[in-house]
């Protein structure tokens, strides 16, 4: 009978030793980090010209994360031969008030960049048709993340001296892990992909 005991009782802390162990192990452990692609319903295209002239263009997503998506309500009509900065209203609306997920954006601008395809001779600078197809072609960027790569919240552009009708896309890319040097259009996950109707007259 005494030596059934001494089991139970040997065989009860063998069991809690392991559980410690276990449960130390499992404490030290960095739990997984999920970067999921952000929540947008709202976002505007900003052109200002060295003038001030703004031309706006704006698409939305009233459901968010739902089955519609992003709907195109306005073409971007632009001035021959006129430089503008590019910039941009990204927002979360589906709560009051909104979050303002161009700030997030730029907190994680290691992780995310824009990418932009346009109809060829929109733009004199830059010239040819964007880089989605072609991460290396030109674009303006004017901001950089701490490794020194493209972000492209802030962008220039000059239009050509002839009228064109086309298109314009701006398609941001979440890249957590994913960004570097060469990465393109294609790596990541994509946040929004905008083809707009795009004027130059």
């Amino acid at each position: 009978m005494k030596a059934f005991s001494y089991l139970q009782n040997y065989g009860l802390w063998t069991l809690l030793i392991v559980a410690a162990l276990v449960t130390g192990c499992r404490d030290d452990e960095e739990p997984d980090v999920v970067n999921e692609p952000e929540v947008i319903t709202d976002v505007t295209l900003v052109f200002t010209a060295a003038d001030g002239t703004v031309v706006r263009a704006a698409a939305q997503d009233p459901d968010g994360e739902g089955v519609e998506e992003l709907e195109i309500l306005d073409e971007i009509t632009l001035k021959t031969g006129t430089v503008y900065t590019l910039t941009y209203e990204i927002f979360n609306n589906l709560d009051t008030p909104g979050e303002n997920i161009g700030d997030e954006i730029l907190e994680e601008d290691d992780e995310h960049q824009i990418f932009f395809s346009f109809t060829e001779g929109a733009f004199s600078d830059p010239s040819g048709n964007g880089n989605i197809d072609n991460a290396a072609d030109p674009i303006n960027y004017n901001d950089t993340d701490d490794n020194n790569r493209p972000v492209g919240l802030n962008t220039t552009w000059t239009t050509g001296e002839t009228a064109v009708t086309g298109t314009f896309t701006a398609k941001l890319q979440h890249q957590p892990d994913v960004k570097t040097d060469d990465s393109g259009a294609n790596d990541g996950d994509t946040d929004f992909d905008l083809t707009f109707v795009l004027n130059i007259e």
